[in-house]
């Protein structure tokens, strides 16, 4: 999926680019959500919905007209969010950037040429005095090499795909990893895996997922990619059959601290059987990774003396 940079720049100006720049409490979505508001009304990404994504793009058409860029502030308390649910509590600052002339569009090209690239950026914003300066830095889009085009590879990259990584699958089987199989796949290799994974340029935005069909296929695949600068490792498989891999590379030479980073068994724990149910505690488990999230996760579900605390108070 392109990034809405990349998108930008197959809609004609003028047109509107709205970023949610702060956030406070809770909020429907993160500072760094965007939303093109098109002159014809029609709008590309999400500031979370409801209605200050409505108010947003109503205001979005307004300033198109009048060539202004504006700073709007929402409180999601009961008379905003009652109706959508949304009374988070919290407040969003959003700004509507008008980008009327190709001089105003061209910052944005530049970061999505190095998007395109795969160059780390940065999204600025100077905003209306006394906010300070809006600094987002962007990265690569990160790349979902599965290794392995079975039940579970199957899954995995229809999942990851929609949760915009770029998705390679690797098998050395030609009737396996096949456009046909793999339609939201960035790229499909046949070849022998070992030596496909040695060659692929990997970087620190490059996730790996072992999930081919045997045992030796699994060990030489990671001992192909275990010094690599990828910022995942996962490997399928039982605890003994991890163990025993895992102590035949160690004698190869790689130390204790390099194999400690490999997420293996895979995924979360969430109880999956099936290839679908194990393709998303990893898809889950790569969502963490990305997002620095703290391992193991755990559910968001209210505790037992929070609900009774709440229950508990008077009607407001």
């Amino acid at each position: 999926m392109p990034s809405i940079f990349e998108t930008l720049r197959t809609h004609p100006l003028p047109l509107a680019f709205c970023t949610l720049v702060k956030t406070q409490g809770s909020c429907p979505q993160e500072k760094g959500a965007k939303m093109l508001v098109l002159q014809s009304g029609q709008t590309i990404g999400t500031l979370g919905g409801g209605c200050v994504e409505a108010e947003v793009r109503a205001a979005a058409l307004k300033q198109i007209q009048s060539n202004q860029s504006q700073l709007l502030s929402f409180k999601l308390d009961h008379d905003l969010g009652w109706d959508d649910g949304l009374i988070c509590g919290g407040t969003m600052d959003v700004y509507i950037q008008i980008l009327s002339t190709p001089a105003d569009a061209a910052p944005f090209q530049q970061i999505a040429n190095a998007i395109r690239t795969r160059q780390p950026t940065e999204f600025r914003i100077t905003l209306p005095s006394p906010h300070p300066e809006y600094v987002e830095p962007l990265m690569p889009s990160p790349i979902l090499l599965i290794a392995g085009a079975g039940h579970v590879g199957h899954a995995l990259a229809n999942f990851a795909a929609d949760l915009d990584f770029q998705v390679t699958i690797l098998d050395d089987r030609p009737d396996y990893a096949t456009k046909a199989r793999f339609p939201k796949a960035h790229q499909h290799i046949v070849g022998d895996i070992e030596a496909e994974l040695q060659k692929f340029p990997i970087d620190p935005f490059t996730y790996i997922v072992i999930v081919t069909r045997g045992h030796r296929r699994d060990g030489k695949a990671l001992a192909a990619v275990i010094n690599s600068s990828a910022k995942y490792l996962g490997l399928i498989g039982s605890k003994r059959k991890i163990l025993t891999i895992l102590k035949d590379i160690h004698e190869q030479g790689v130390p204790f601290e390099t194999l400690a980073k490999v997420h293996a068994p895979i995924g979360l724990a969430i109880g999956a059987i099936t290839p679908a149910e194990i393709a998303i505690s990893i898809a889950a488990e790569l969502i963490a990774i990305r997002h620095n999230h703290p391992l193991p996760a755990s559910s968001l579900k209210l505790s037992a003396a929070l609900l009774n605390a709440a229950l508990a108070r008077p009607p407001i």
